[in-house]
């Protein structure tokens, strides 16, 4: 072979090696622009809280879950005794004095489906600190003008009857119209995201919760607890019976046991949590006598459970923070037994009796 052959063959074999490169540096830029400029970035998934082996038995609540709390304002006037539903499936529920001597509730739900909740009634002021403390969503039908002022003032994310269609009306019941609103989880989260409401939480949960009975037996200041009587006024007495085969606690209204209209089953509550405040009537212009409390501050309870109370403090510190509760006699923070909670804030004018 010639020498002119193989300079023409070495060029040749040159030229096709750059040839490749050129080509596989183009493959390159264009891969680098196809996975950084066009296609969309991946939305990552809240993390998972990390829960010990311990918290992983809980049932009540699922500690990892980031789901936002959703707070349903709950009407407890006697016309609606028996139409109630679904507040077995809160893990948290508040009652308080409201005008006319009657009480109404909050309950507060997690990672449910629960399908009726009833009735549901207008907003009052002092609630929203509870809607507050959980980081809820807060359903309600109407307000008092207080509550109206505050829930905007405060940016609490409430759905309401006025400019939502999460509510309905069932029209079968024999009760007054403003008694016969009910609504779901379902409706409250469709109606929550149209409004843009965050429906996610990195808040921590209000109480502390042990998968192992709690022995409150061995607890400094330990009383039985198998009646618990909580007057509201002389018209109104929320009552607990300890039922120690199922280790809970039956609910009663008034002496009669409050049930629920989609099951019929009675309520119960693993655990109890008590305390005053003082209440008393706002000049509003109201003639019904709407009510404020004095629920900012400290003071002392009880907290009950599997057939026995000890004595606790309370301190909320303001209308948002959480109520932080301790056990008396050793002052750490109050942990409490795997359940739904009823948190009842009695009026101070009025006498608990514990049995």
């Amino acid at each position: 072979m010639s020498k002119e052959k193989r300079r023409k063959r070495k060029l040749s074999k040159k030229a096709k090696i750059i040839i490749v490169v050129v080509l596989l540096l183009i493959i390159g830029v264009l891969g680098f622009i196809l996975l950084t400029g066009k296609e969309e970035p991946v939305k990552k998934a809240p993390k998972k809280k990390k829960i010990t082996k311990e918290e992983e038995q809980i049932k009540i609540v699922d500690l990892s879950s980031t789901s936002r709390p959703i707070a349903v304002m709950i009407n407890n006037n006697k016309a609606v005794w028996g139409y109630q539903a679904g507040l077995q499936d809160a893990y948290i529920t508040y009652e308080m004095i409201v005008e006319g001597g009657i009480t109404r509730m909050m309950a507060v739900f997690k990672d449910k489906d629960t399908a009726r909740i009833a009735s549901v009634r207008s907003s009052r002021h002092y609630y929203l600190d509870y809607v507050l403390e959980n980081d809820a969503i807060y359903a309600h039908i109407g307000w008092s003008p207080r509550a109206q002022s505050d829930i905007s003032s405060l940016n609490i994310p409430a759905i309401n009857a006025n400019n939502s269609s999460a509510f309905t009306w069932d029209n079968s019941l024999r009760v007054a119209r403003e008694h016969r609103a009910y609504t779901s989880i379902a409706r409250i989260k469709e109606a929550a995201e149209k409004k843009g409401y965050r429906t996610t939480s990195d808040k921590k949960l209000l109480l502390t919760y042990q998968a192992k009975p709690l022995d409150l037996a061995s607890y400094e200041g330990a009383i039985p607890a198998n009646i618990v009587r909580i007057p509201y006024s002389k018209t109104h007495l929320t009552s607990y019976s300890y039922d120690a085969e199922n280790k809970v606690y039956k609910r009663y209204q008034n002496n009669t046991e409050h049930k629920d209209y989609v099951t019929g089953l009675q309520y119960t509550a693993k655990n109890i949590i008590t305390y005053k405040v003082h209440n008393y009537t706002l000049n509003d212009g109201y003639a019904g006598g709407r009510q404020d409390l004095n629920n900012i501050g400290t003071g002392e309870g009880y907290y009950i459970s599997e057939g026995y109370a000890i004595p606790i403090t309370w301190e909320k510190t303001s209308r948002s923070a959480q109520t932080v509760y301790k056990v008396k006699a050793t002052g750490k923070e109050l942990v409490v037994n795997d359940g739904n909670t009823f948190i009842q804030i009695e009026p101070d004018s009025q006498t608990l009796t514990i049995e």
